[in-house]
């Protein structure tokens, strides 16, 4: 964050980097397989880990990818389903601070914010959610970290739930899909977009005016403000502050996930 401009970094990316379409769409096509990563992260400034969802890394793996990829990169981090998808959350602790202790801190200052998914039926229970929220880790070793919780059942969508993620500070994931809740109230420090959308017949996977209006969006949130074109849960604001902005392209059309994020950059 500059204290010349006093707003947020907004940073755009995409999912993952290995993904067989993307070797037409957006690899050259002379790139070895093992070079996607260090290519992936010169197009992008952001990357979400998705393996992490599916199994635990070793530091030896944060190591390689950190040192693939440029000094002023990020990635954020899908936790784990083993944890994020548990029919009790409040069982979890054990588990959240093994997955801190997997090798985490080896990524360094290219550690971005953890997001949580969770599944589709967990509904919102104000006390197992608090106690979550609780296991949450605000440090790893010297390393501050940021949390981000996407929600996926519609229970969620009410004043107690913003109110209790503001209470301690964790976003809310912004989930642009006909599937899914979408909240768009701030409820921590900083944005978690992913943009869920994108069609194949746009070359870009969003249109040009859907694009300017999502750079719109994220410089409104960047600068400490919010978009006055999105419906809110709470009639309660923010307490206006600059804020960094994550935006990822995932699923939808994928194969042109790459192109809408060089796409937005080029916007901001």
């Amino acid at each position: 964050m500059s204290s010349k401009t006093k707003t947020g970094r907004i940073r755009v990316g995409i999912g993952g980097w290995s993904y067989e379409p993307w070797r037409e769409t957006f690899y050259p096509d002379d790139l070895p397989k093992k070079s996607e990563l260090s290519y992936a992260s010169r197009q992008v400034t952001a990357i979400e880990i998705n393996s992490t969802f599916y199994r635990l890394q070793t530091p030896e793996v944060y190591a390689k990818w950190r040192d693939q990829t440029p000094d002023d990169f990020v990635f954020t981090i899908k936790a784990p389903r083993h944890i994020s998808h548990q029919r009790e959350l409040e069982r979890t602790a054990g588990a959240i601070e093994r997955f801190m202790n997997s090798g985490l801190a080896e990524l360094g200052t290219k550690l971005g914010p953890i997001m949580w998914q969770l599944s589709p039926t967990h509904g919102f229970h104000s006390d197992e959610i608090e106690k979550f929220f609780q296991f949450l880790p605000r440090q790893l070793g010297t390393l501050p970290l940021r949390h981000a919780l996407e929600i996926r059942h519609g229970s969620f969508l009410c004043n107690e739930y913003v109110a209790l993620a503001r209470r301690y500070s964790i976003a809310t994931v912004l989930t642009h899909s006909p599937e899914y809740p979408c909240v768009t109230d701030v409820t921590g420090d900083f944005m978690y977009l992913r943009l869920r959308q994108a069609v194949a017949s746009e070359p870009k996977g969003y249109s040009l005016p859907a694009l300017r209006t999502w750079a719109d969006r994220a410089k409104a949130w960047a600068s400490g403000g919010e978009p006055s074109d999105l419906p809110k849960l709470t009639e309660n604001p923010a307490t206006p502050a600059p804020r960094d902005v994550f935006v990822f392209f995932i699923n939808g059309a994928k194969e042109r996930a790459p192109a809408a994020a060089r796409g937005l950059l080029a916007m901001l």
